[in-house]
């Protein structure tokens, strides 16, 4: 064969593998299309049956925080809890920040965005989550705005600021597994009616401390085990308590905090003590050095920590 009908050849061998790349393209294109409608009949479903689980938790009339747990978009029971405050605490106004949402499909105020028609400011440090937010049909159905950034407590006020969030607002919800308690510590230009913030329930329920600050601080790099973040809910209490707000209690999971602002908490939902509305979480996420889940009993978690330098605050 001479060189001619070789380069011939091997042009109709790539024209053919070209075709076969548009037709695979094409297909790739399809299935993304029907996860996408199968992705939002989901969360159509999801939406409907936390309406229903609203209603009825609301006909119950508890006033515990975790006895109107429901989970729609939320990890835990948060929609549910959200939707209890909401019906006893005036909000003047409907806007929300979240921080440490991933890609917002699983997130503690997705919920509040879609069903009471929030307004809300999401951020996370990672530009492919934003970027998925960006692209998702919520983003142009709802008053959401999604931005990139890895919060500091030297730039959240800016961060803040930037993007027209001051004053009083209807929630706050920190989850940066990390500085969660310096960054709350530093807010200043909001007040949020609602506070949601994580604490690490592996620090017990009588010691008041946190990690220390650490402007580069990443989970996954901080400690193998992947347990060493946060601040424990004491600590959380009492920085709550010096900012005007009251603890209302945690989710049954043992995870999530919430606090409403003192002049605004009706006498039915009651303040608790940190020792009262503690729940020790039964989820199992530490890691070995490999990076594989080793299920470690509270006990031997609580033992790794004490290795590792914590802060007392109060």
């Amino acid at each position: 064969m001479d060189l001619f009908s070789k380069i011939k050849s091997q042009l109709d061998l790539l024209k053919r593998q070209e075709k076969q790349l548009e037709k695979l393209q094409s297909r790739v294109d399809s299935c993304t299309k029907q996860v996408q409608r199968l992705q939002g009949q989901v969360s159509q479903i999801q939406l409907a049956l936390g309406r229903i689980e609203s209603r009825q938790l609301q006909s119950l009339n508890s006033h515990k925080a975790a006895a109107n747990e429901f989970q729609v978009f939320s990890q835990w029971g948060e929609d549910g809890i959200i939707q209890f405050l909401l019906r006893h605490i005036p909000i003047r106004n409907k806007i929300f920040v979240e921080f440490g949402v991933q890609n917002y499909v699983e997130s503690n105020t997705r919920f509040l965005l879609i069903n009471n028609n929030w307004s809300g400011l999401i951020l996370d440090s990672s530009e492919k989550n934003i970027d998925y937010i960006q692209k998702d049909s919520i983003y142009w159905k709802y008053n959401l705005k999604a931005v990139q950034a890895f919060i500091t407590k030297d730039n959240i006020n800016d961060l803040l600021s930037q993007n027209s969030v001051t004053g009083e607002i209807g929630l706050l919800s920190i989850d940066i597994d990390g500085n969660d308690y310096w960054v709350w510590e530093a807010i200043h230009v909001v007040t949020p009616a609602i506070v949601i913030i994580e604490y690490n329930f592996r620090f017990g329920k009588e010691k008041a401390v946190t990690i220390p600050y650490d402007e580069q601080f990443v989970r996954s790099e901080a400690h193998y085990s992947m347990i060493y973040f946060g601040a424990s809910l004491k600590a959380l209490c009492q920085l709550a308590d010096r900012k005007g707000y009251d603890f209302v209690g945690s989710n049954t999971a043992g995870n999530n905090a919430f606090f409403v602002r003192k002049d605004l908490r009706p006498e039915v939902i009651r303040s608790l003590t940190p020792e009262e509305g503690y729940v020790i979480g039964q989820f199992r996420e530490a890691r070995d050095r490999n990076g594989n889940l080793c299920y470690l009993s509270l006990p031997e978690e609580e033992a790794i920590l004490a290795s590792l330098p914590l802060i007392e605050v109060g």
